[in-house]
């Protein structure tokens, strides 16, 4: 190894993991997608801890939902997180009117985690790593690390079940919250438990994505085989074309 191969190596080091953080980083929507997770079940936990008026909580925290999808509009940004935070909103303000028991506005995105943790360790043992179906687009590899790149499926192997342990603890310190705490209590404890254990989820996926190898362009092997197959056809057409003219010219002579 001369001087010059070891930066060589390092450089591509930091460009797979800025490769990786950026893919990370839209996937999970990033700091904005992290506050239009929390603001409507912040905001109905504080307004019902002031006033415990279920109608107001409710209707507020589907209005700021609301209002965080016309704003990615306004912005032209892409808005499936933001949808995403409206749906799990409507359905727990859908719950918790039908029943009147406020807390069952969390009862929905409760199950949701429960079968989300559910689906990351299933998936894993069945040998296809969720992680891997929600990645693999983003990093423009689709399904070819399950055969040919083993040691990114292992990476999300990996990945999968960290999140996996991680939504099914933290399952397991709300539901008996719901059953035993009051809204209030409930509420802030799910507030607390958005960020911090998502953040450590995204961690570790870095740590096993950065050290695994690099993924496979499958957009880009296509695009080279259409390329390939374009010179292809050129070539054997320039070849007919001189055929033809060389026979012409014989024809000619003759």
């Amino acid at each position: 190894m001369t001087s010059l191969d070891k930066p060589t190596e390092d450089t591509q080091t930091d460009d797979a993991r800025a490769v990786t953080e950026a893919a990370l980083f839209e996937a999970f929507g990033g700091v904005r997608g992290m506050v239009e997770t929390v603001l409507p079940g912040l905001l109905f936990v504080t307004i019902f801890t002031i006033n415990k008026d279920l109608h107001l909580s409710a209707i507020a925290a589907l209005a700021v939902s609301l209002l965080l999808v016309v704003v990615r509009l306004v912005m032209r940004d892409t808005v499936k997180h933001a949808f995403s935070g409206v749906f799990g909103v409507a359905f727990g303000v859908v719950f918790a009117m039908m029943t009147g028991n406020a807390k069952n506005f969390y009862l929905p995105g409760m199950l949701y985690t429960l079968g989300l943790g559910l689906a990351y360790v299933i998936t894993t043992l069945a040998g296809v790593p969720l992680m891997g179906l929600i990645l693999g687009p983003v990093f423009k590899e689709n399904l070819s690390w399950r055969t040919r790149n083993p040691g990114r499926k292992t990476a999300y192997a990996k990945a999968s079940y960290a999140w996996g342990a991680i939504l099914l603890a933290k399952c397991a310190i709300l539901f008996p919250l719901y059953w035993w705490a009051d809204t209030a209590q409930l509420g802030w404890v799910l507030v607390a438990l958005k960020i911090p254990p998502f953040l450590l989820a995204v961690w570790l996926t870095w740590v096993f994505l950065a050290k695994a190898p690099a993924p496979i362009d499958v957009f880009a092997e296509m695009e080279a085989e259409e390329k390939a197959e374009e010179e292809r056809k050129a070539a054997q057409a320039a070849e007919r074309g001189d055929t033809e003219a060389a026979a012409g010219r014989h024809r000619r002579e003759a």
